[in-house]
């Protein structure tokens, strides 16, 4: 299995597209997402922007629609802001939820002629790395979505670092992993308790590894992305 690494905010021109792509997204949008599946949501539909997403939601229902904009602000007229704390407070059963964020659901809609693809977080990345595993890995490439000008990132990385030794064949307590998304630059914004829009229950929720026993393949549906939950099978030769 070969490995690569990707930052979302430094590509310049498309990316060559690897066999297995994992987008990264631990604050928040793929915590938020494992949460409503966790929840009982049918699916999660990522897209673009707002105004889209209202679309989507109106065709799908019944549907809720969460998100933000750059800085974790709700987006106006959504059911919910980009919140995982929120969600899992929620019952989403027989719901779709239509989810919309400033960086996560870019990655994923830039990738999406992957022949593999993975929304990915700590909270479900024993799961994810199950998951790619029994699917035959190949070169698996991580895209980072987390660093910005003003963060670091490294709550995405760490999720990237743990998935690696993962499929490595190492067996890593995530401790240390959950202690590096805490301590990111974007952690600690949530730590403060002090920043709109930015509660520390999120915090708390996202630093939970392997919370949930399931991987979030993305699939196109027609135009549309689609997110479900997948336990994922251990291969025949295990």
């Amino acid at each position: 299995m070969r490995f690569t690494r990707l930052f979302l905010n430094r590509l310049e021109r498309p990316p060559e597209v690897a066999e297995t792509v994992v987008v990264i997204d631990v604050l928040r949008s793929f915590t938020t997402s494992a949460v409503a599946l966790a929840q009982g949501a049918l699916a999660v539909y990522p897209v673009q922007d707002p105004e889209s997403g209202r679309a989507v939601r109106a065709a799908l229902e019944p549907a809720v629609a969460v998100g933000a904009v750059a800085g974790g602000a709700p987006v106006p007229g959504f059911d919910f802001g980009n919140s995982p704390s929120a969600l899992a407070r929620a019952d989403l059963s027989g719901k779709n939820v239509v989810l919309s964020t400033a960086a996560g659901v870019r990655g994923l809609h830039l990738f999406r002629e992957a022949p593999r693809l993975f929304a990915a977080s700590l909270v479900c990345a024993r799961a994810t790395a199950e998951a790619i595993r029994a699917g035959g890995g190949g070169h698996v490439c991580f895209v980072v979505t987390g660093e910005w000008a003003d963060r670091d990132g490294d709550e995405d990385v760490a999720c990237a670092d743990y998935l690696q030794a993962l499929l490595g064949g190492d067996s890593p307590g995530p401790e240390a992993f959950a202690q590096r998304v805490r301590q990111s630059d974007f952690g600690q914004r949530f730590a403060l308790g002090t920043w709109p829009d930015l509660p520390t229950a999120d915090l708390d929720l996202v630093a939970q590894a392997d919370l949930f026993g399931f991987a979030m393949p993305v699939h196109r549906e027609a135009e549309r992305l689609v997110i479900r939950a997948q336990i994922p099978k251990p291969r025949p030769d295990r």
